[in-house]
């Protein structure tokens, strides 16, 4: 025989009980949270593989970290978050990491910054992700080294409300593409100091040499000049009689 129960009144399709909002998976799972956290890791699972294509979208050319939990989201839980990890980082909530549950966000420091990379959690210490360039989606372990010294935090999306972010820190971590234009600037203006420098040490060369040559022509100059009259006075001077001479006279 089949029993059917009637929903709570709390549960009207469109509002979100506090136990729904405590647990983000269970307003898409018919068990508490189970179904849905199964489709998005099954998601996930299923593009292991899938090579790592900077700035990809579509799992067809390729995807990066952003990109693959992007797509992942939107298609298993229909959740459209923001497209970088920085940005990510500001979404939903803060998890600590004695609280990480299947389907947490977990973020990385892998490129100088924080939050520069990030994957999503399946529990045991493992975590999903695409790593880098010449790598494929694959899975890890957060508990070695590499992953222990760069790990950021995590983050718990509110499923089926809308992803709202947190105010940029103050410093707001730049994207490779923002900071690029201000590492060429910050690298050609050093590239001028450079030439400034070479430039003012050819400049006192030059004139160093210049100023020995000046005074390397007067010297010979001032040589010249004595010798020439030298030799005027010495036209001048009367000749000197021989003995012989002074005899006859």
């Amino acid at each position: 025989m089949t029993f059917a129960y009637a929903a709570p009144e709390a549960q009207v399709k469109g509002f979100a009980t506090s136990e729904e909002q405590s647990d983000p998976i269970a307003r898409f799972a018919s068990a508490p949270g189970e179904e849905a956290v199964g489709d998005l890791l099954l998601q996930a699972m299923s593009l292991i593989g899938v090579a790592y294509r900077f700035g990809g979208n579509s799992p067809a050319s390729g995807l990066d970290c952003s990109g693959f939990i992007k797509y992942v989201f939107e298609k298993s839980l229909k959740v459209n978050l923001p497209r970088t990890a920085a940005e990510m980082a500001r979404a939903g909530r803060a998890v600590e990491r004695d609280e990480l549950a299947a389907g947490d966000l977990v973020f990385f420091n892998t490129r100088g910054f924080r939050n520069s990379h990030a994957g999503i959690y399946l529990g045991g210490n493992k975590f999903i992700h695409a790593p880098r360039s010449g790598k494929n989606i694959e899975v890890s372990n957060m508990t070695g080294s590499y992953w222990v010294s760069r790990y950021n935090g995590a983050r718990r999306v509110q499923r089926g409300q809308p992803v709202q972010l947190e105010a940029a820190a103050e410093h707001p971590v730049r994207s490779r593409e923002a900071a690029a234009p201000v590492a060429r600037a910050t690298s050609k203006s050093k590239a001028n100091s450079r030439n400034k420098v070479v430039a003012g040490k050819k400049s006192t060369a030059q004139k160093s040499s210049v100023k020995s040559r000046t005074s390397t022509r007067a010297s010979a100059k001032s040589s010249k000049a004595s010798s020439t009259k030298k030799q005027a006075s010495a036209k001048k001077a009367p000749a000197k009689k021989t003995s012989s001479q002074k005899k006859s006279s």
